[in-house]
């Protein structure tokens, strides 16, 4: 029965002479084994509890030694083992609950004196040092020839960087990194994101800068990445367009899509509530979708698009097919549907309606326009969209009849003439 954790010996007569424990746990591994008793020239069970500085390790009887033992924290990977001799408490924390639940169990039946033929005995021999390493939580590896290719990498990492590898996809040992919060694999040759990506439940920050992307899987949209990405910088790759689920991703605060070959943003962009920082500069975006007046950021950066403020789109039909009124119906009204009551193909449409400047929704007959928006109404701080020093963009505008593009129009007549 072997342990990794944090071991702090305390001796309970320190305080006897004025002294305290340091108080700061050393990584250990503890085992629960036989070992022979140069007294009685018996063999008895034995804790024995290596360090780096002490890879030998010290050993301590069990059997009718153990004073108490202190579990409050089990669950939080906290024991203390107090032992009668010598006067000691031996502190673990940082341990798997379930390993150290089984550890004690152990602990207790060798006090006990149970038969070692029902005990989990490990060998007392020394560790090595790679055992009693300090979890390593931070790796960066920019060349390939640092890059392992026999070993894993390890269990406990929460930060690691892999650029420059040459790496044409994702090393699914990566994916078994459950603490992983960052990830950046910058500047390889990756073609394709596994959608196991989505695994990692503590991801925060994936950072795929300069590689061959063709496509963000809409099953990463729909994963765990949800709860917890926050920073996903997908620049320099060969994006065209990103899924229509992409806006699920609402714990976005940065998003980066520069220099790629974006011909349009997600429809429902809007719904990234916490997006703080945009930049989407050297793409091919002709206009914004009617969404983005809904962001709020720090700063925005869309230079070097070919936005096109005479984008105009016609259709209309009279009177409107039965679809398109029932469509509008159903979103107008918000009348629950799904899959379970109603063909899919009429779900996607109505997860991209539109909005007309009426307030009322159409599906797949309007009447569509670019309206000029100066990007200081959704951005504090505004990169220049051109060289001219403009901070306007061309954003759709929706109209659900041609009595309401009329008004528009009149209005629009209107506020030029004055």
């Amino acid at each position: 029965m072997k342990l990794q954790c944090d071991v702090e010996v305390v001796n309970r007569m320190l305080p006897t002479f004025g002294m305290k424990s340091r108080g700061k746990g050393a990584r250990a591994v503890l085992s629960i084994g036989k070992h022979l008793d140069k007294t009685s020239q018996r063999n008895n069970i034995y804790m024995m509890i290596c360090t780096a500085k002490d890879r030998a390790g010290s050993k301590y009887k069990l059997k009718d030694n153990i004073e108490k033992f202190f579990t409050w924290f089990v669950a939080e990977g906290k024991a203390t083992v107090r032992l009668k001799e010598p006067a000691v408490d031996i502190c673990l924390s940082k341990a798997d609950a379930n390993s150290l639940k089984n550890f004690l169990s152990a602990a207790r039946l060798a006090d006990r004196g149970s038969d070692a033929g029902s005990l989990p005995l490990s060998t007392l021999t020394p560790v090595r040092a790679r055992d009693v390493e300090q979890p390593k939580k931070k790796l960066s590896i920019v060349s390939k020839k640092d890059y392992p290719l026999t070993s894993n990498f390890p269990y406990s990492l929460e930060q690691l960087q892999v650029s420059y590898c040459k790496l044409s996809r994702v090393d699914m040992r990566m994916l078994s990194l459950k603490a992983l919060r960052k990830l950046d694999l910058s500047n390889n040759h990756i073609k394709k994101l596994p959608t196991t990506i989505g695994d990692l439940g503590c991801l925060s920050e994936l950072i795929l800068h300069n590689n061959q992307l063709e496509a963000f899987s809409e099953a990463l949209c729909l994963s765990t990445l949800q709860r917890t990405l926050q920073l996903l910088d997908l620049s320099q790759n060969r994006l065209q367009s990103l899924p229509a689920h992409f806006c699920l991703l609402k714990e976005l605060v940065n998003l980066k899509l520069d220099d790629n070959e974006l011909v349009r943003l997600p429809f429902h962009v809007g719904r990234l509530s916490k997006l703080r920082f945009l930049s989407a500069a050297h793409n091919q975006l002709a206009v914004l979708p009617s969404d983005f007046r809904k962001l709020s950021l720090e700063n925005l950066d869309l230079f070097g698009n070919p936005f096109n403020p005479f984008n105009h789109t016609m259709k209309i039909a009279i009177p409107l097919p039965l679809q398109e009124l029932a469509s509008r119906a159903v979103a107008n009204l918000r009348l629950p549907y799904g899959p379970h009551l109603i063909p899919a193909h009429l779900c996607r449409d109505l997860e991209v309606a539109k909005t007309c400047d009426c307030g009322r929704v159409c599906i797949n007959f309007y009447i569509e326009t670019a309206v000029s928006m100066n990007l200081h109404q959704v951005s504090h701080t505004v990169v220049l969209v051109d060289d001219m020093g403009g901070t306007d963009a061309p954003v759709h505008q929706h109209f659900c009849s041609l009595f309401c593009y009329s008004k528009f129009l009149d209005n629009s007549l209107q506020r030029g003439i004055r």
